[in-house]
């Protein structure tokens, strides 16, 4: 298959915007957009539990007298490895476009299938290895400080008109070959399980989805474990409970991020800003984790 169709519509993104993203920093001020990773750490049920295993230590390669190194070892080194163990949708993290399947072909973008491109290593098309860089012009829409509230309500979607206000009220314009963050509040409870709860999951609709594929965005991402708002109010027939994933990463290659950190950007009102995330090229995983960047 060809790049553009295992890479989506960023593939095509012109240099000239790369080099105006750049000239967003001008103060050399940077905001994480990641939590942590922990075991037990907060996760979407459907995901396996993040873990760190011990491999090797110090006390360990004495005891069995290991010599990793060869002998001899007089100073007594040791060293310590582990396992990482986890989904790669853990924490702040980015989709790859074969992530989501749909229909009785279980197809994704660009015509990948799980007849013809599901290996027992994982997808062989559009999987994590051909995630591309983001260096691009960053969006916030903080949907919390347009409403005058901490965080949005449980299941409160966030609609076109209404992302249109908040753009507004920001006096931020919304442009081609942009990310687009939405901030719900969500994280903003982190890591208490039972406060986030409570405001699970409020987030963009289809009707957002489609505002912001008209503004040609190339990416986009909340702060919520499952990007779009929770039940789906607009499901359609055939009825499909994640539209918004089907209508952005299946169907128009635009990446989804979720549990992305934006409570610091929102307290200093930064809602333009370079974004920098680098994916992991991971062959036949179906996301990464990243812990992206604001930068201004």
């Amino acid at each position: 298959m060809s790049d553009h169709i295992e890479v989506g519509p960023i593939k095509d993104i012109p240099p000239e915007k790369i080099v105006d993203a750049a000239r967003f920093v001008k103060l050399g001020r940077q905001y994480s957009l990641a939590t942590s990773r922990f075991p037990g750490m907060p996760l979407f049920p459907g995901h396996p539990p993040f873990q760190v295993l011990n491999f090797r230590s110090p006390p360990g390669i004495k005891a069995e007298g290991a010599q990793p190194w060869g002998p001899p070892n007089d100073a007594g080194l040791g060293y310590m490895a582990e396992y990482l163990m986890a989904t790669s949708h853990s924490g702040a993290h980015i989709d790859a476009l074969a992530h989501m399947t749909v229909g009785e072909d279980n197809h994704w973008y660009g015509g990948g299938n799980t007849a013809e491109h599901l290996t027992d290593k994982g997808p062989s098309v559009g999987d994590a290895e051909k995630l591309p860089p983001f260096f691009t012009r960053g969006v916030l829409l903080d949907a919390p400080g347009y409403r005058g509230v901490e965080a949005l309500p449980a299941g409160s979607p966030v609609d076109a008109g209404e992302m249109q206000a908040i753009a507004d009220w920001e006096k931020v314009e919304v442009r081609p070959w942009d990310v687009v963050l939405i901030r719900t509040g969500y994280l903003a409870f982190w890591p208490d399980a039972e406060n986030m709860a409570a405001h699970k999951t409020a987030g963009p609709d289809l009707s957002a989805a489609e505002w912001l594929l008209a503004r040609g965005v190339v990416a986009t991402g909340t702060d919520t474990e499952t990007y779009e708002v929770q039940p789906a109010p607009d499901r359609g027939v055939p009825a499909n409970p994640q539209p918004v994933h089907t209508k952005l990463l299946i169907e128009n290659g635009i990446y989804l991020m979720e549990s992305v950190y934006l409570e610091e950007l929102a307290r200093d009102r930064v809602y333009e800003f370079l974004f920098v995330a680098l994916p992991l090229k991971i062959r036949g995983a179906t996301g990464s984790m990243i812990d992206p960047l604001a930068m201004v």
